[in-house]
């Protein structure tokens, strides 16, 4: 392809990687939302329901809402909303969209930047069909991360242009575009970092003698020019900072000290770069070691860190792309690695979503110089560029199998990792779902094995034993769940309503009252309550709850069904009559509201029959 114009080359490397990269993706349009934090970001959350309005957009830029102030991020899924509703296929596409975008803009701007046609393509590739990637892209709570970066990558173009055209237009063009950025997420704060390795290399902008001619800075000079865009992402760190404090997402020393921290980042940071290599055992959550962190593999680690920036300084003057490379890693991992522990994993994939960009650097330009004086040189690079192109692609192709459904992507998370009760509990809704009860009770309980106060674990399993009648046990994990929340009025009323049906009447009562005092206006807790006090004979007051209930919920065939039989007792049998025809209109395969209808309707006639016979004597 060497007659070819370069301009030609560029186009038809752009079409190969757009038509790749959705080769590989495009099955993610069918797949489900995960239901590890997409229904409290996406499909829970009424904000983002509502779709675009000025309400909406309000919230979007004056909420900490999950841990982050991300306001461009949150408007993307409002509009995604309005467009697909609830098919995630349609959510899934934009991830996708993005991500081709991304790639495309990487290499645009390598090629840029380096004059080097190939090169930039090779990381391009890499970039958009690597396996780690597959999070970013396969998961809709990522949007983030393809979204972000689309901006990080947009602020490099810009920045590229400024230095080729050093005009206050390019550099307000960098300003917005790194703002639009962190308003995606604050993920960009190292980008002013990545800057000044940019202009290290390949811009070749840093001169430490300060010459006065040509394009090169001091380094002084290069750090004020870039005051601007440290004072935004010093802002961003602060309100981070503070939203996460406020809702308590950042782990504290007493819970994970400053040493575990320290040898999890130095582990973390050596596994982003084996499964780079190896990109074996992928899972949606890893558990994080905790104190049974394991001090060889630490110092293993941290030596192996400091043996390859040693060489990184040592061969640097003559290979410069070395040293932007592998700080580009260390650098943009920095707000990730777990010195400042956000959440409960020890690492994850989409972490790497840009930081890997400075590795596939050192690899794109490093091959090619190691194997300068080789005959062979241009055919080997061409064949093992192919080679793991390929193999990557096709292992992506089906590493994203498993993120079809949650029973898939948390059962292969559970095959590749130990003691995860992320994934244990996350596969219990779907197995539910499947009426596969047994199989979510062991999960449930794998989970409370590993993390014994997870409040949800305790309400999912005294939900299922409740389900599959084993009401004693099902009482029990209700009353743990009380110790950790003692004001929970859903707990409260569905341990009301579980005592009430093991006949422990007076108890029922106690717990509904509790309930109903937190939350006066719940239609279900006045329908247990108005059936707890009918079991006790108290006909007038349960008949107020259910008519109450009726008021909050007139949909609820339950409370329709229980008012019927009150009625029935109270010798109201057309009142009662109208009820029970109420609740099976409502459900028609409540059998318990239909039978008392057809024994309403008998009790109906009989007494016609016998009013008849009483008027004929």
């Amino acid at each position: 392809m060497s007659n070819i114009p370069a301009k030609y080359c560029s186009f038809w490397i752009c079409l190969v990687l757009t038509l790749a990269t959705a080769a590989v993706f495009w099955q993610v349009c069918t797949y489900d939302f995960v239901n590890l934090d997409d229904p409290i970001y996406i499909y829970q959350n009424p904000n983002i329901q509502a779709g675009i309005t000025l309400k909406a957009v309000k919230w979007a830029f004056t909420s900490s809402y999950v841990y982050f102030w991300h306001p461009l991020t949150w408007l993307s899924h409002m509009l995604d909303w309005q467009l697909f509703g609830s098919n995630a296929g349609g959510h899934h596409i934009t991830n996708l969209v993005f991500h081709i975008a991304n790639t495309l803009l990487l290499f645009i701007v390598l090629k840029r930047m380096t004059g080097s046609l190939w090169p930039s393509a090779f990381v391009a590739t890499l970039f958009a069909l690597h396996p780690l990637h597959i999070q970013s892209v396969a998961w809709v709570y990522e949007r983030k991360d393809v979204l972000s970066t689309f901006f990080w990558l947009l602020t490099m173009w810009a920045y590229v242009w400024y230095v080729n055209r050093p005009k206050i237009a390019g550099y307000l063009l960098v300003v917005v575009f790194l703002a639009l950025g962190l308003m995606a997420k604050p993920m960009l704060v190292t980008l002013p970092f990545v800057l000044l390795l940019l202009d290290y290399w390949p811009l070749d902008r840093l001169n430490p003698k300060d010459e006065k001619t040509g394009s090169k800075r001091s380094l002084l000079y290069l750090l004020i020019e870039k005051v601007p865009l440290f004072a935004m992402v010093l802002a961003s760190c602060i309100v981070t900072f503070i939203n996460q404090k406020k809702i308590g997402a950042m782990s504290t020393i007493e819970n994970l000290s400053l040493f575990v921290r320290l040898a999890n980042a130095s582990i973390s940071y050596m596994q982003y770069i084996i499964k780079m290599i190896w990109p074996a055992r992928l899972a949606v959550y890893y558990p994080h070691p905790m104190q049974n962190i394991s001090i060889l593999y630490v110092v293993i680690s941290a030596v192996l860190l400091l043996v390859i920036t040693i060489l990184v300084f040592r061969f640097a003057k003559n290979h410069r792309y070395l040293a932007t490379g592998w700080f580009w890693y260390l650098g943009t991992l920095l707000p990730v690695i777990g010195l400042v522990q956000v959440g409960s994993q020890a690492m994850a994939d989409r972490y790497t979503y840009i930081t890997l960009t400075g590795l596939f650097i050192i690899i794109a330009w490093g091959l090619p110089e190691l194997l300068a004086k080789w005959r062979y040189r241009k055919i080997a690079l061409s064949i093992s560029a192919m080679l793991i192109v390929l193999v990557l692609a096709v292992y992506t192709y089906f590493q994203l199998g498993y993120w079809r459904n949650n029973q898939t992507l948390f059962q292969h998370a559970l095959d590749v990792t130990e003691n995860n009760y992320i994934a244990h509990f996350c596969i219990v809704a779907p197995l539910r779902e499947q009426g596969r009860l047994d199989e979510a009770i062991y999960h449930c309980l794998q989970t409370l094995r590993i993390k014994p106060d997870a409040t949800d674990a305790h309400i999912q399993l005294a939900y299922l034993l409740y389900q599959v009648g084993r009401l004693g046990e099902a009482s029990e994990e209700y009353q743990k769940c009380l110790q950790i929340k003692p004001d929970d009025p859903n707990t409260l009323n569905i341990l009301g309503t579980i005592v009430g049906q093991m006949g422990r009447f007076d108890e029922a009562v106690k717990y509904l009252t509790q309930a109903m005092r937190i939350d006066p206006n719940s239609a279900d807790t006045h329908t247990n309550m108005g059936f707890a006090l009918s079991c006790q004979g108290k006909l007038d007051e349960a008949a107020a709850h259910l008519t109450e209930a009726l008021r909050l919920d007139p949909n609820s065939a339950l409370a329709h069904y229980h008012l019927g039989r009150i009625l029935a007792q109270k010798g109201k049998i057309d009142q009662a009559i109208a009820h029970f025809k109420q609740a099976v209109q409502i459900d028609p395969n409540d059998t318990n509201a239909r039978n008392s209808l057809n024994l309403a309707l008998t009790e109906k006639q009989k007494s016609q029959k016998k009013d008849e016979e009483n008027t004929k004597k």
